[in-house]
């Protein structure tokens, strides 16, 4: 009997520190590409709208209007118009400026309304809710919601949890049912389980497409019956730090440290072209807009690249022609995230791995061995260190305009590559990202102020 009340003791203590820790929550914009192309176009409400991605190739984000027609994320932008043949869908090109800029309104306002918080992707932040009531937390989420929508004009859904795990499948919960008021609160056993009974394993945060396909073929369909294993199981199995984590997570535990979060090791930035591109000097436009993303990525996040590497390769899925693959990396002497420096360097391994004869569909760009900015560690014998302070200084100069006037208002000459006129004449200079369909930029550029009648 002692042995017993022991047990019982134990289980209880466990449940009720599972939900006295500090609880997490995620705020999760709805459809957020089309809510922002949304903002500024009354028109399209209730409309199908469908935005695209780089170079207008494949539909990467869907309103829900989009969805309940069966438009499928990846579907080619050309298939659209066969498949939907009488129905008006609103098309926009990726406009990352617009994004970035209404995202950001939402980013300030979260960091007015919680104690502390940490921007995870463009559409998504982590919210540490410590000095909130647990009772007054439903309803902190909802006003979060409301004063979103009041203030910038997007919807949002908001996940409340004990761990990050647990708030990510509520805020999915949130955005899927309308009874949850836009705000869904994960905080006893009873409502975890019900979660993750409903949310299959594919669509856990932590479990990618190759674990998931493992874990279905164990019979492990949704993630209750992941969770539901033991976890010396799950260790055996999968001998991985981070799906034992997920499974402690979806247990209630709190276990995936912030550092899981931290500043990127790593930065790529690449695109499938529109088209084909047989000739180097096209290809090296684009490797140097690729280049340039990532010295921005860098300079954004305080830090320096080491290693800076670069990669091309055909169409897999055109036998008839002829198949090619390479990558390679180079070195910098002095770590950096100079847009000249980082562009120079992709360059020159371009020039390596570039093969005459073949017609290329993708090539990227990718940063590593990343640190911060300061102190930078210097070559004992790089005489560069004037240029070096010149180079930051431009660079913050031109990061400065682009603020104010829009991204890409100033870039190299290498971003840009150079094509005949009507006349003949290769004079005129385009840039090397197709977007047709892009829409205007009202809160970033002069030029795109709305005109009122």
């Amino acid at each position: 009997m002692m042995e017993f009340c022991l047990i019982f003791v134990a289980v209880f203590e466990h449940t009720f520190h599972l939900y006295s820790f500090e609880m997490y929550g995620i705020a999760d914009l709805d459809n957020c590409y089309c809510s922002c192309e949304k903002v500024f176009r009354p028109d399209l409400e209730g409309k199908p709208i469908v935005v695209l991605s780089n170079n207008d190739g494949c539909v990467v984000a869907r309103s829900n209007e989009a969805k309940a027609l069966g438009i499928k994320e990846g579907t080619p932008y050309f298939q659209l118009s066969q498949q939907f043949p009488n129905t008006k869908i609103a098309v926009f090109s990726s406009n990352y400026e617009l994004y970035g800029e209404l995202t950001g309104r939402v980013v300030s306002i979260i960091s007015k309304e919680t104690p502390a918080y940490f921007r995870y992707s463009i559409d998504e932040c982590f919210m540490y809710l410590d000095g909130i009531a647990l009772e007054d937390l439903q309803k902190w989420g909802e006003h979060l919601h409301r004063r979103v929508k009041r203030e910038v004009g997007m919807p949002i859904s908001i996940g409340l949890a004990p761990n990050k795990t647990l708030a990510k499948i509520a805020s999915k919960l949130a955005k899927k049912y309308q009874a949850y008021r836009h705000c869904c609160m994960i905080d006893t056993d009873y409502k975890r389980e019900r979660a993750l009974e409903w949310c299959p394993i594919e669509d856990v945060w932590g479990i990618g497409r190759r674990y998931a396909a493992k874990l279905q073929s164990y019979g492990v369909k949704t993630a209750l019956d992941f969770a539901c294993h033991h976890q010396d199981w799950v260790r055996q199995t999968f001998n991985n730090i981070n799906i034992v984590r997920t499974w402690q997570e979806l247990n209630g535990m709190d276990s995936v440290p912030n550092e899981v979060l931290a500043k990127k090791k790593s930065i790529c930035t690449s695109r499938s072209f529109n088209g084909m591109v047989g000739d180097y000097d096209t290809l090296r436009t684009h490797v140097a807009n690729y280049a340039s993303r990532c010295a921005e990525k860098l300079r954004a996040q305080s830090t320096v690249a080491t290693i800076v590497g670069v990669f091309v390769n055909t169409n897999a899925f055109r036998e008839d022609l002829a198949q090619y693959w390479n990558f390679q990396e180079t070195r910098l002497v002095t770590p950096s995230n100079s847009t000249s420096s980082i562009v120079g360097a992709a360059s020159e391994v371009l020039r390596k791995i570039f093969r005459q004869g073949y017609q290329y569909k993708k090539a990227g760009v990718i940063v590593m061995g990343i640190s911060a900015d300061s102190p930078i560690q210097q070559d004992l014998f790089d005489v560069n260190a004037e240029q070096i302070q010149k180079m930051r200084r431009l660079d913050e100069v031109v990061d400065r305009i682009n603020r104010m006037n829009g991204s890409e208002t100033v870039v190299i000459g290498a971003q840009q590559y150079t094509r005949k006129d009507g006349k003949g004449k290769a004079d005129v200079f385009a840039n090397a990202i197709k977007h047709d369909f892009r829409s205007k930029n009202p809160t970033t550029r002069w030029t795109d102020i709305i005109k009122l009648h």
